[in-house]
């Protein structure tokens, strides 16, 4: 009869813990297999090689690998869509941007993902300027030259961003109209086939970061025309801003952060915002901000939100002062 009772209590007892929600068990020992990190734009973009820098060291902070899937596309909204699917588990994680997860919402009407009800914040892990270039062989070298001489070709000029809705693609639109400036926009899937063009003169101006711009720059390839944020970068003290080139509320910034699809447990959040910020601190993740004039951020997961709304509510009048708007 004892062994009989304690048989029946043993049954118990496992089907009480067959009974443990599945989430709750998978939270106490996250993570035990490799982690998706999605980047909807290409492989050599400065989102992309950002997230691969921040890839390889949270890879030892969570002593599990974590890699970089690209899935480039309509202005990022196919990995959005992607990651706002999966399954809430920490195991499939999004690196997004201004672009993606600010401007968006007011240049698509009918933008299948809401960046503050389906995602999870995680952290904001950097903002840097933008670098308004040319090709070598375009005849101006300052914001002035530039109005001067697409003003004389009304029409006839082009500049090309990485997408439609990007943030270069916004900014630039938002210096059109400030100029009084009609030029034609040319999207591309992704910076290098930007710059590609640029350099070559198929497009004549572009917005884009100095990770993408830079290098070129200094070979000589690019000139550097004024940069977006409010004051000038250290790594490019010479190059001055567009505000102070004559419009002086011009600032524009893009940024990165990793969230999550919505759902994501409150465990889960609190280990990989605690992981990416010690990741944030190592060398080799500093050494390459600093190399892309960024500014690393870091901090908490409420912090990461409050910040979409504002960036979100900040960007809307921008998108429709511009007369940007993408079906």
């Amino acid at each position: 009869m004892h062994t009989r009772r304690t048989f029946a209590r043993a049954v118990a007892g496992a089907a009480s813990i067959a009974s443990i929600p599945w989430t709750h068990a998978q939270e106490t020992v996250w993570p035990n297999r490799p982690i998706r990190l999605v980047v909807g734009f290409p492989a050599g973009q400065s989102l992309d090689i950002g997230a691969r820098v921040i890839a390889l060291r949270l890879s030892e902070e969570l002593v599990q690998s974590v890699y970089v899937d690209n899935r480039p596309g309509a202005s990022g909204i196919i990995a959005h869509e992607f990651v706002k699917k999966a399954a809430p588990d920490g195991y499939t994680l999004l690196m997004g941007s201004g672009a993606t997860l600010a401007i968006n919402p007011s240049l698509y009407p009918k933008l299948p993902y809401d960046p503050i009800k389906d995602f999870t914040p995680v952290v904001l892990v950097n903002s840097s300027p933008m670098y308004l270039s040319t090709a070598a062989s375009t005849p101006v070298n300052n914001l002035r030259e530039m109005i001067a001489w697409v003003k004389a070709r009304p029409g006839q000029v082009s500049y090309g961003s990485g997408g439609s809705g990007l943030t270069q693609h916004i900014a630039m639109e938002m210096l059109k109209k400030d100029a009084g400036l009609d030029m034609v926009h040319i999207p591309y899937k992704g910076s290098p086939a930007v710059v590609t063009d640029l350099i070559a003169g198929r497009v004549q101006f572009a917005f884009d970061t100095s990770t993408s711009i830079l290098p070129h720059a200094a070979g000589g390839r690019i000139k550097l025309i004024g940069v977006s944020s409010a004051k000038r970068s250290a790594r490019t003290s010479e190059i001055p801003t567009i505000a102070e080139q004559g419009f002086p509320d011009f600032q524009a910034l893009t940024w990165a952060a990793m969230v999550g699809p919505a759902g994501l447990p409150v465990a889960v959040a609190e280990k990989l915002n605690a992981a990416v910020n010690r990741a944030l601190t190592s060398p080799a993740v500093q050494e390459h901000y600093a190399k892309s004039a960024s500014t690393i951020n870091g901090g908490t997961a409420a912090a990461l939100g409050q910040f979409m709304r504002e960036e979100v509510q900040r960007w809307a009048p921008a998108v429709r002062a511009s007369g940007a708007q993408v079906d």
